[in-house]
């Protein structure tokens, strides 16, 4: 893998640990040689983010959107910041930039970005790995809903393994770097309609 979008939070939460794993992500990033795409603000957790890799000499693109830069919340110290016009074009081109995908804790917007990545995943659009690093055990009720899906028949069990977990970041990339994307079938056929 040579880059990475780690989506995250805004808001750097209520424990300093998430900060901290924030910039430890960052900076482990940087000393692998991995490139950090991420969402382009200097605040939360992802600013410690983006600070951790470049206190290791890292290369960090930011993708933000035009109207979010207008309030003063982008980082002006990236190697590269990209202006889009839309949310929408925020992930089609973090999702066109990277190899892979991490989750770190945020709010609505993280669990869109990550889900919509997960989704076009499971949908077979492309095979890259996508996993959430679970600092304090903050993704444990998520997990818990992603295995109730799957006993309840709304999630295939092949598409449950597609998620990978981890609360230990060196353990979470060597996962992401071993990962083989299942064999997506069609995923609607005549008979069914």
């Amino acid at each position: 893998m040579k880059r990475i979008t780690v989506f995250c939070g805004s808001s750097s939460g209520t424990a300093d640990v998430y900060r901290s794993q924030a910039s430890i992500l960052g900076k482990t990033l940087a000393k692998r040689n991995i490139e950090l795409i991420y969402g382009g603000a200097n605040v939360g957790l992802m600013g410690a983010l983006a600070d951790g890799a470049l206190s290791e000499n890292g290369k960090v693109i930011g993708v933000l959107p035009d109207f979010l830069k207008s309030k003063e919340i982008a980082h002006n110290d990236l190697t590269e910041l990209i202006i889009v016009a839309s949310m929408h074009e925020r992930k089609a081109k973090m999702n066109e930039l990277c190899d892979g995908v991490i989750a770190l804790p945020g709010g609505y917007g993280t669990l869109e970005e990550f889900f919509e990545m997960l989704t076009w995943a499971q949908l077979g659009l492309h095979q890259k790995p996508i996993a959430v690093l679970n600092v304090d055990g903050y993704f444990d009720a998520l997990i818990t809903l992603v295995e109730t899906m799957v006993s309840k028949g709304f999630l295939k069990e092949i598409n449950q393994e597609m998620l990978i977990i981890s609360n230990n970041i060196d353990d979470l990339l060597d996962k992401m770097e071993c990962y083989v994307a299942p064999k997506v079938g069609k995923w609607i056929n005549s008979e069914l309609i």
